[in-house]
């Protein structure tokens, strides 16, 4: 389970593919995720990032790149892999990087971010992506130890206004400050040239979602503009 240096450098510039359904969903099963990650390699993903521990062991035996794993455990306030306990979950599954919270707010274990970081590298081989949503987070995370950034919550935590596409702001902000992590740009990037941007605004590398693997919100899309 361990993602080696060059192989995390290797990451660099590319697109990462995350592969989730929503409970109730017909996809909402980890072999068809495993199925859709392993299409998505097929066609240039380099790493593919996957929610719930049997998603990860799924797809963990389904493609031959790296695996970003996660929990999520409810719907509002800390809820991407809230706790020590879920990450090393994540981590015994296979994930090769685990994605946890990364804000500064407040965790249901009671635990800080540097000592949930420090539980999951003394505890497992896996590396650490903060879900950050403000450049303060980003800071927080860095100290903390964590061993990659994401932009992933910008916009849903009250730091910073939900923008129509990805962040490129906060990913230039974080870029300039020269923190020596790989930053990830993820969430709201629907289209190609917004990945594109994503890249000159700074990003390491770039996670796209329901652009490509959320069926129902992409036909939402083409239905609403035929309207």
């Amino acid at each position: 389970m361990i993602l080696s240096p060059r192989a995390l450098e290797a990451l660099r510039g590319q697109l990462i593919v995350s592969c989730q359904a929503y409970p109730g969903e017909p996809m909402r099963d980890p072999r068809t995720m495993a199925q859709v990650a392993a299409s998505a390699v097929i066609g240039g993903a380099a790493a593919i990032r996957v929610q719930g521990v049997a998603d990860v062991q799924q797809t963990r035996a389904a493609v031959e790149v790296p695996v970003i794993g996660l929990w999520k455990d409810g719907h509002d306030g800390v809820f991407i892999t809230p706790t020590l306990r879920h990450a090393l979950a994540v981590a015994n599954a296979g994930a090769h990087v685990v994605a946890i919270d990364g804000t500064r707010r407040e965790r249901p274990d009671g635990l800080s971010l540097a000592q949930t970081v420090a539980g999951i590298h003394n505890d497992s081989h896996a590396l650490v992506m903060a879900d950050c949503g403000s450049f303060d987070d980003a800071a927080a995370a860095v100290a903390a130890g964590a061993d990659l950034i994401g932009t992933t919550l910008s916009g849903y935590t009250g730091e910073r206004p939900k923008t129509q596409g990805p962040d490129l702001e906060l990913l230039e902000q974080i870029a300039a400050a020269g923190f020596g992590r790989p930053l990830i740009a993820e969430g709201r990037l629907h289209t190609p040239a917004q990945a594109r941007q994503a890249l000159d605004a700074g990003a390491f590398a770039v996670v796209v979602g329901t652009a490509i693997t959320h069926p129902a919100s992409i036909t939402g899309w083409f239905a609403e503009a035929l309207k």
